[in-house]
Order: structure tokens, then C-alpha cells, then sequence
């Protein structure tokens, strides 16, 4: 039997510009100026190999040249390990985000065996845009309908 997930856009990325001054950098400003979300489209679940989309955030620093670091939270999973899609009477599809192209990477705070992005010293007044690569597993046996996770971007300088 085969299964199909419709996954919308995970553009539910919640936007939260928790930032981060220190004595001496007050005249410093970052900010996120864009965030598109990872759109899986459908997924099968008698494919046999993983589905790969990706995104992006894109975001600016002002005033002073400052180190500057991203995370992403854990989601609606509370996990890194294994992030996960809700989807229809409460079920879950497992999925994660990553830094490299490779998808070796988890994208998170950089703790509990994740990566964070940075910290990098971003040209001052550049837009810097950084892809999020994003996978599904393969063999998953779920309902069909729409799964969706909401994230925080958190941008520290």
C-alpha cells in the first residue's frame, strides 16, 4: 500500500531575533532579513531513499565587524536527535535540518553533537544567506495529510 504525506512548507520557522550585545559592541546590529522554509513536498513512504529539500536565512550586520553565530531550536520534538513533523490526529514524521549539503551536520546550538552556524565575522551592511539543507528518512509508515514544524532562528552577536 502506498502511503502519501503531503508536506506543505515548512516556512513556519518562527522568526525570534534573540540577539546578543556585549560591553564595547553596543553600536552593533544583526538581524534576520529573510527565512524561507524547507518544502518536502510528498512523501512516500515505500521510497527508498531519504527526501532532501532546503531553505535558506538570510540576515545583516551593521555598525561594527562582531563574530556572529546561529542556531536553530529543537522544534515541536524537543529533540535534536530527531526532529519531527506533526501531522493529522497527531502523528509524526521524522525529519531534521543540517548545515552542510552532505547532511552529516545537525543543525542546532551548537551542543549535544550539533553544529551551529559560525561564529563567522559577516562583511558589515552585507546580506549573508546561508542554506538549510533539510531530509526526511526513508521507510516511514505514515498517514496521509499535511505535517508541518515550527522553529526558532536565533541569531547571537
Amino acid at each position: 500500500m502506498n502511503r502519501r504525506a503531503v508536506l506543505p512548507r515548512m516556512g513556519t520557522l518562527a522568526l525570534a531575533g534573540v540577539c546578543g550585545l556585549f560591553p564595547g559592541l553596543a553600536g552593533a546590529t544583526c538581524h534576520l532579513e529573510d527565512i524561507v522554509g524547507v518544502s518536502f513536498g510528498n512523501y512516500t513512504s515505500s521510497a527508498v531513499v531519504p527526501l532532501d529539500s532546503a531553505g535558506s536565512i538570510s540576515f545583516r550586520c551593521d555598525g561594527q565587524l562582531i563574530p556572529v553565530t546561529i542556531d536553530l531550536s529543537q522544534g515541536s520534538s524537543g529533540s535534536y536527535a530527531s526532529r519531527t513533523l506533526k501531522g493529522p490526529s497527531n502523528s509524526s514524521l521524522n525529519y531534521n535540518l543540517y548545515t552542510d549539503v552532505t547532511r552529516l551536520l545537525v543543525w542546532g546550538n551548537g551542543l549535544s553533537g550539533t553544529a551551529h552556524y559560525g561564529p563567522i565575522l559577516p562583511l558589515l551592511g552585507e546580506t549573508v544567506t546561508l542554506p538549510v539543507y533539510g531530509r526526511i528518512p526513508a521507510g516511514q509508515s505514515v498517514a496521509a495529510g499535511s505535517y508541518s514544524d515550527t522553529l526558532v532562528v536565533t541569531i547571537t552577536f
